[in-house]
């Protein structure tokens, strides 16, 4: 199994990408804090990786808060003895506002994409170092890449934070033996604040722009995921890795 042994800590893993991350990650043999605010749904997810005699647990998470990112990372320490992965995979929607510079929607974009990132990595850097390394996959977006319309600009700001903080904690770190890489889905199943990109009508334009003619599934996100946090991806640190379908090589 690919993450035997390890420990991971995966945000937004009540449903989406996060979802499928902590499902494959536990069926590849890591022990897994899923958390997210979303605590039924979280609940259940950790529900079916014990069924099918998976290792997890279950931890409330408001990626925006520091008081909750340490109760997370120590409940994963109490729990486990240690922590290998980090994926920051919550976020939220650029695509819910109709005012795309409402200056409260760029706060709380702001916050959960790019500071629960931050914050993430405050908290687990130090207990990798300590334990001689590990590997943290940040979830950003092509929206980090390039401009878009119809999307709050602040998904696109927080989205290039997202990949350019992995970039520096990348080389801050490298000598940690802790790896830091990023992740670029392109269009994808709607998430749950989704509004506009949800729209069928709008989906539709946005699938003529992707080679491939399809949206993402989130266990391919889950699947690029596995590789970086994986011993397979050893040398491979500041990196991003495009699941796109092709969008940004048009």
């Amino acid at each position: 199994m690919r993450l035997e042994n390890k420990v991971a800590l995966i945000t937004g893993a009540a449903s989406g990408m996060g979802a499928s991350m902590a499902r494959i990650f536990a069926r590849e043999g890591a022990r897994v804090v899923a958390a997210d605010v979303l605590d039924e749904e979280g609940k259940q997810v950790v529900a079916e990786i014990t069924q099918a005699n998976g290792a997890a647990i279950f931890r409330h998470l408001d990626v925006t808060s520091e008081g909750e990112w340490k109760a997370a990372v120590d409940a994963a320490l109490a729990e486990f003895g240690k922590l290998d992965i980090l994926v920051n995979d919550a976020g939220l929607s650029g695509s819910a506002v109709d005012d795309l510079f409402d200056t409260a929607a760029w706060d709380l974009l702001m916050s959960v994409n790019a500071r629960g990132v931050f914050l993430g990595m405050k908290f687990a850097i130090p207990i990798m170092k300590a334990a001689g390394g590990g590997s943290i996959v940040n979830i950003s977006s092509i929206s980090g890449i390039t401009g878009q319309q119809g999307i709050h600009v602040a998904y696109n700001a927080s989205k290039g934070a997202v990949r350019t903080l992995t970039k520096a904690a990348a080389v801050q770190h490298g000598a940690d033996n802790i790896r830091v890489n990023s992740i670029h889905p392109g269009l994808m199943p709607p998430m749950r604040s989704s509004k506009r990109t949800a729209d069928p009508e709008v989906r539709a334009k946005l699938l003529r722009r992707v080679p491939m003619g399809r949206a993402g599934r989130p266990e391919e996100v889950a699947n690029a995921a596995l590789f970086l946090a994986s011993d397979e991806a050893s040398y491979i640190t500041g990196a991003e890795l495009w699941v796109d379908g092709g969008s940004l090589a048009t």
